[in-house]
C-alpha cells in the first residue's frame, strides 16, 4: 500500500509516482489543505445531514492524513490507472477509490487556482496572463495521454492514435521555457487528430 510516509524519502520514486518532487509537493500541500478544509461543511455532513460530531471525529479512513489525500489524487492524475488498480495501490475498494477521486479532484483544482498554476484555456485569458513588457520564450507542442478503449466502434477508430498504437486523447500545450510553466492548455481532442489540426482548433 502506498503512503506518503513511505514514499517521501525516495525522491526518484516520488517523482515517478506524482510528477512532483517532494519539495514541490510540500509547496502545494498548504493550498490543498486549505481548499480541503473549505470544502468540509462545519454544521452538516457531506450528504447534508446535521453533523453529530465535530469535523474530523469518528472512525479514521485509509486516507487519514491530508498528505495521503494529496498523494492519492496526484498519483491518479499522473498515471491515470483503472479505479480498481488505483484502489489496490492505496488499500481501497473500487467504490472507495471512485468516491475519493471525485471528492479530491475539485479540491486539487481549487488549490492550483489559488496558487495561480492552472493554465489558460482560451486566448483571452492567455493574453491577460502574459506581460507584454516581459517577453516569454514559449514552446508549442502537443501531448497524448492514454484512455480506456471506447465501447463504440466509431469512437474506437476516432480515438486510436497510430503514433502511440493505442487509444488516446490529445491536447495542445504552450509552455514557458524559462519557468517550465504550462501557460495554455488546449481542448481535448481524439488521438487520431493531427498535431497541425490541433493548432487550428485552438485558434
Amino acid at each position: 500500500m502506498i503512503t506518503y510516509t513511505d514514499l517521501k524519502d525516495n525522491p526518484k520514486e516520488f517523482l515517478a509516482a506524482t510528477g512532483l518532487t517532494p519539495e514541490e509537493f510540500l509547496r502545494l500541500l498548504p493550498a490543498f489543505a486549505e481548499a480541503y478544509l473549505a470544502s468540509q461543511p462545519q454544521t452538516t455532513t457531506l450528504e447534508g445531514k446535521p453533523r453529530q460530531r465535530r469535523t474530523g471525529a469518528g472512525a479514521k479512513g485509509i486516507l487519514n492524513t491530508i498528505e495521503d489525500k494529496l498523494l492519492f489524487i496526484l498519483v491518479y492524475q499522473k498515471t491515470y490507472p483503472l479505479q480498481t488498480m488505483h484502489g489496490l495501490c492505496f488499500g481501497l475498494s473500487q467504490s472507495q477509490a471512485n468516491y475519493w477521486i471525485h471528492r479530491l479532484l475539485p479540491i486539487l483544482r481549487r488549490a492550483l487556482e489559488q496558487m495561480g498554476m492552472v493554465p489558460a484555456r482560451d486566448a483571452g485569458t492567455l493574453a491577460a496572463r502574459l506581460s507584454p513588457d516581459v517577453p516569454a520564450d514559449l514552446l508549442l507542442d502537443s501531448t497524448e495521454r492514454r484512455r480506456q478503449r471506447p465501447q463504440d466502434e466509431s469512437k474506437q477508430s476516432k480515438h486510436y492514435s497510430g503514433k502511440k498504437k493505442t487509444h488516446t486523447d490529445k491536447n495542445l500545450l504552450l509552455v514557458n521555457a524559462q519557468t517550465q510553466r504550462v501557460e495554455y492548455l488546449g481542448p481535448s481532442e481524439p488521438g487520431s487528430v493531427h498535431d497541425k489540426k490541433l493548432e487550428t482548433i485552438s485558434k
